[in-house]
C-alpha cells in the first residue's frame, strides 16, 4: 500500500538563507534549519520544503544551480543535508527539496563546456542555442523577452545566441535532448537515495518550448499573476509555457519515484490556467500536487474565492488529485501585507519605501482570516516561513540592499521580491532577532521584527503563532484535509461552508454575521463582538 501522506499534508516552506544562521555569518544554513526543526514539529506541520541550497553563484537566490548534487558552502555540505533529512525523519517530518530543471547556472560545468565546444557540438545541444537574425546575425533569434525584463537571448563571442527566460545567468536547457533527460533522472535518484521525500519542481510548465520557437510579442513579467507571460484562460498557451511535451517528462519522473517506498512526491510550480489545464499535471501517472496560484491571486471577496475554490476542487476531483492551497511564498508579497491594500488594487511586484504603504493592522487581520479559511479546505496546504508569526513584507527596505535580479533587468521599474525574503525573527532581544548568534543579516531586518519574534508569541493567547498551532491541531483532529465541503447559506458579504462537523464562516463585509443558533466556536481569527457575532474580516470555525 503506497503511503498517501501528501494528500492532506501541511507543508512548511523554508528559504534557507533567511531561516536560521548557525555560524553568525549573516546567511542562513542547513545546520541552522536542523536546529529549528523541533519548533516546526511543535507548530504542527507535516513536512518541510527547502528552497535551493545547491552550489550556485546566487545570481537569483540559488535558482541558478551550478551543481545539482552538492550543497553550497554558504549553507553547509552534504553531511549537513544528510543530518537534516535524518533529524526531520526522526521528528516525523517529511523533507521536500527544490529542483530547478528549466535552466542551469551559466557557471554549471555543462554550460561552460557548451561555450568552449562551439556551434553544432553535443555540449551546446544541451541548451537552446540559435543563430541570430539579420545579415550578420546581430539580432536575437526571436522577440521573446525575459521574465526579469529585456531580451530572452544573449549573444556569445562566436556569434550564436542562447535562450534565458529568466536572468542572463540562467540559460535554458533543451529538454528535447536525451542526455538532459537522463541527467535529471540520475539527479532524482541521487536525492531519493539520500532520503528526500519529494521534489518541488521550479517552472514546471516551462521545460518544453514550441519546436520552431515562433514569435511571441506579449512581454513576460515576473510573476504577473495568472496572466504570466500572456498565459490567458482561453486559447493556446504561449510557445514557451505549458507545452504538451512536459507531461511525458513527468510521467518518466513519476516512474522513478514509484520505485521508492514511503510515498515520494512531485510538486509542480506551474502558473497555468484554467484549473482544468493545471489538473493535467496531477493526473494519476504524473505529479502528486500543483500549487494553486489562482487561489493565492484571488481578491479578498467572497464571490471570487468561492468561484476559485469550486473550480479548483472540481478540476482536481476529475483526475483524482488533491487540491493544494497556498497564500504566500518566496516569490510573492506576503499575504499579511498584500491584504492590507484596497481589494481592487492590482497586484504588485514588490513594495518599496516610495510606494503607497499598506494598512498593517488590516493586512494582518485579513491574513489571519484568510489562513483559517485556507486551512479548513480539503487537500494539502503550504505555509511560507514567518507567516505563522504574522510577518509582513519589509516594504521600507532601502533599494541599495535589494538583490533580486528583476530590479536591475527591469530598469529599476520592478521593486522585486526581497521584501518577503528578509531573515525571520526568533527572539525579540537577541542579535539579529535570534536569526543567528551575531547581529549580521544578509538583508536588513526592520526594527519592528521584535514585535513578531517567536518568543513574544509562544504561550500568548490570541497571538498569530498560537492561532496557527491551534488551527493545525484542529485541522488534524477533525480530518479537514481529507474531508469535503458543502456550501452553506450566508449573506452576500460572507462565505460559509461545512467540512465534516466543522462550520467555517468568513465575513468580508462591514456588517457582523450571526452564527447558527447553538453553534460552539472552535477557533476564531479575532474575537467575536459583544453579541457573539462574526465581525468584519474574521473567520470562525464552529461546531454544531
Amino acid at each position: 500500500m503506497v503511503e498517501r501522506w501528501w494528500r492532506d499534508a501541511v507543508i512548511y516552506q523554508v528559504y534557507p538563507r533567511s531561516f536560521a544562521d548557525s555560524d553568525g555569518d549573516g546567511m542562513g544554513d542547513l545546520p541552522g534549519i536542523t536546529g529549528r526543526l523541533p519548533r516546526l514539529k511543535e507548530l504542527g506541520v507535516d513536512a518541510v520544503w527547502l528552497s535551493p541550497f545547491y552550489p550556485s553563484p546566487q545570481k537569483d537566490g540559488g535558482y541558478d544551480v551550478a551543481d545539482y548534487r552538492g550543497v553550497d558552502e554558504r549553507f553547509g555540505d552534504l553531511g549537513d543535508a544528510d543530518k537534516l533529512i535524518g533529524e526531520a525523519h526522526d521528528l516525523g517530518l517529511k523533507v521536500i527539496v527544490d529542483l530547478v530543471p528549466n535552466h542551469t547556472s551559466s557557471e554549471h560545468e555543462w554550460f561552460r563546456a557548451a561555450l568552449a565546444a562551439g556551434p553544432g557540438s553535443p555540449e551546446r545541444d544541451r541548451y537552446i542555442f540559435r543563430e541570430g537574425r539579420g545579415p550578420d546575425g546581430a539580432l536575437p533569434p526571436n522577440s521573446w523577452t525575459s521574465m526579469f525584463g529585456g531580451s530572452a537571448w544573449q549573444r556569445v563571442p562566436d556569434g550564436q545566441w542562447y535562450l534565458h527566460l529568466f536572468d542572463v545567468s540562467q540559460p535554458d536547457l533543451d529538454w528535447g535532448n536525451r542526455s538532459v533527460r537522463d541527467e535529471f533522472l540520475d539527479i532524482l535518484r541521487f536525492w531519493l537515495d539520500r532520503g528526500v521525500d519529494g521534489f518541488r519542481v521550479d517552472v514546471a510548465h516551462g521545460l518544453v518550448k514550441e519546436e520552431d520557437l515562433p514569435e511571441w510579442d506579449v512581454p513576460l513579467a515576473i510573476l504577473g499573476g495568472l496572466s504570466l507571460g500572456g498565459l490567458a484562460p482561453v486559447g493556446p498557451p504561449p510557445p514557451m509555457w505549458d507545452q504538451e511535451g512536459v507531461h511525458e517528462i513527468y510521467r518518466e519522473w513519476r516512474r522513478v519515484l514509484d520505485e521508492y517506498e514511503g510515498g515520494r512526491i512531485l510538486v509542480a510550480e506551474a502558473w497555468v490556467q484554467p484549473a482544468e489545464r493545471l489538473a493535467r499535471y496531477v493526473r494519476p501517472d504524473e505529479m502528486h500536487q500543483a500549487f494553486n496560484f489562482m487561489y493565492l491571486s484571488a481578491p479578498w471577496r467572497p464571490a471570487d474565492l468561492r468561484a476559485v475554490i469550486n473550480e479548483s476542487l472540481a478540476a482536481n476531483d476529475e483526475v483524482g488529485a488533491p487540491t493544494t492551497w497556498v497564500l504566500s511564498n518566496h516569490d510573492v508579497i506576503r499575504h499579511a501585507t498584500r491584504l492590507g491594500y484596497p481589494v481592487e488594487r492590482t497586484r504588485l511586484h514588490g513594495i518599496g519605501p516610495d510606494d503607497p504603504q499598506p494598512d498593517v493592522g488590516l493586512g494582518l487581520r485579513r491574513a489571519r482570516a484568510a489562513t483559517l479559511q485556507m486551512l479548513a479546505l480539503p487537500g494539502s496546504a503550504y505555509l511560507y516561513q514567518g507567516e505563522e508569526l504574522g510577518l509582513p513584507e519589509h516594504t521600507t527596505m532601502p533599494h541599495e540592499y535589494r538583490r533580486d535580479p528583476a530590479r536591475p533587468r527591469s530598469g529599476h521599474t520592478v521593486v522585486g521580491r526581497d521584501g518577503c525574503r528578509v531573515p525571520i525573527p526568533w527572539e525579540a532581544d537577541a542579535p539579529s532577532y535570534g536569526f543567528g548568534p551575531s547581529d549580521r543579516s544578509w538583508l536588513p531586518q526592520p526594527a519592528v521584527w521584535a514585535e513578531y519574534a517567536l518568543d513574544r508569541q509562544q504561550g500568548v493567547p490570541g497571538s498569530t503563532w498560537e492561532l496557527y498551532r491551534a488551527a493545525l491541531a484542529s485541522r488534524r483532529s477533525h480530518g479537514l484535509g481529507s474531508g469535503t465541503i458543502a456550501w452553506q447559506q450566508a449573506p452576500d458579504h460572507a462565505l460559509a461552508f461545512r467540512n465534516g462537523d466543522v462550520l467555517v464562516l468568513t465575513n468580508f463585509g462591514a456588517a457582523p454575521v450571526d452564527l447558527p443558533a447553538g453553534a460552539t466556536v472552535l477557533l476564531a481569527s479575532e474575537p467575536l463582538d459583544a453579541d457573539g457575532r462574526v465581525p468584519t474580516d474574521v473567520t470562525v470555525w464552529a461546531l454544531g
